[in-house]
């Protein structure tokens, strides 16, 4: 059973905690990160010193993408990633604490002077809630006060309409979702709200890099209800294998454990608290169509199973639709499998449908066709120019 008061009490504990910490440094709030210290030059002593975080998820951007970074905080981290995707990229922070948010704009045009371009933008609303714009919404309300339950009733269809025509994050325009120990303060009946949101505004074959305080076992109801505990990133925490059982529910492929700290950064009554990083991919949604393609699992494990219960067995052409045999070529697949084209292309609008509910072996056959006869010559040497290993 949810317990609201208890929900509006660690609510309320986050945002007082975090107005604060933005105002002077306070050392408990998260576990310490090391950065990548020619990164953190071009930023202000005031926001280094203002940082709360237990992971790095820079490390998993790329240049000249657009980045999306939920609880941005004192932007510590968005002016991180403005560097690595440089000025050819965006980073877009997002954060519902106005302290945090005035520290972070307060140097945007110094930050922008010392890297020499300016990519990176600020805005105020709910990491749960990316379609809304709080300071959009502020300005209906300043415009339409709410004195009575039909204004409040208006207010509401306003809401929907900003959603709706000015999305705060519009769907599917983030190549990467970055966030630093900020899921576990979100709510848990809004979580997962939170997940798909994430999904939702990434693009085809983006990926969320995600660090965020686990716990190894249930937290009790008795430090869930300690304002304390919750926003100092303790009894707010994920399950270590829910919080990554929540991006395979929320749609995504690919997800990795990154970084495990193998020491707990903290223990409270016998209960492990400790940083990870998960990495998770979209794009496994859409047809499976036949095109008579294989994929041949490398090792070093006997067998393997992914999300969707497709079994590959080691050294063993398993018969593949076109959009995994491509998803398993990409990261985070990159060299377990080979892939194996057939010997004539087969157009996608003459694809038939695959049936992806059963794994099985594709025959050799079926790649180079019924009727392949061909003899060559040796190519040249198999094991290297010299051929020495021969």
């Amino acid at each position: 059973m949810i317990d609201n008061n208890a929900n509006a009490a660690a609510e309320d504990s986050v945002y007082q905690r975090y107005a604060a910490a933005a105002q002077e440094k306070e050392a408990a709030l998260c576990c310490p990160v090391a950065y990548n210290t020619e990164l953190l030059a071009a930023i202000p002593r005031e926001i280094l010193e203002r940082d709360y975080g237990c992971g790095d998820p820079s490390c998993y951007v790329r240049n000249g993408e657009t980045v999306l970074d939920l609880g941005s905080g004192g932007g510590k981290l968005c002016y991180i990633l403005a560097q690595v995707v440089g000025q050819h990229g965006r980073v877009i922070g997002v954060d519902c604490n106005r302290e945090m948010l005035g520290l972070a704009r307060k140097y945007q045009q110094q930050v922008a002077y010392r890297l020499g371009f300016e990519n990176v933008d600020f805005r105020y609303g709910l990491i749960q809630d990316l379609r809304l714009d709080l300071d959009l919404l502020g300005r209906e309300l300043s415009q339409h006060p709410i004195r009575d339950p039909s204004a409040w009733l208006k207010l509401r269809h306003r809401e929907e309409r900003l959603r709706r025509e000015q999305p705060m994050i519009a769907d599917d325009s983030v190549d990467c979702v970055v966030s630093n120990c900020v899921l576990n303060l979100v709510r848990p009946q809004d979580r997962r709200q939170l997940f798909g949101e994430i999904f939702r505004v990434l693009k085809r074959g983006g990926r969320a890099a995600i660090s965020d305080i686990v716990s190894d076992e249930d937290v009790p109801t008795s430090l869930q209800h300690d304002p304390e505990l919750w926003s100092g990133c303790i009894s707010g925490a994920f399950r270590e294998d829910q919080f990554v059982e929540a991006f395979e529910e929320a749609g995504f492929h690919g997800i990795e454990i990154a970084k495990r700290q193998a020491v707990p950064w903290r223990t409270v009554d016998g209960i492990e608290f400790r940083s990870i990083t998960v990495v998770a991919y979209k794009g496994k949604q859409g047809p499976c169509l036949e095109r008579n393609q294989a994929v041949v699992y490398r090792g070093p494990f006997r067998k393997v199973e992914d999300d969707d219960g497709h079994i590959y067995m080691r050294g063993q052409r398993m018969a593949v639709c076109d959009k995994t045999f491509h998803l398993l070529l990409r990261p985070p697949y990159v060299g377990c499998f080979d892939g194996v084209e057939p010997r004539e292309d087969i157009p996608l609008a003459d694809a038939r449908l695959f049936d992806c509910h059963r794994s099985k072996v594709r025959l050799p056959r079926e790649t180079k066709g019924s009727d392949y006869h061909e003899t060559t010559e040796e190519i040249g040497p198999c094991c290297g120019t010299d051929g020495a290993c021969c």
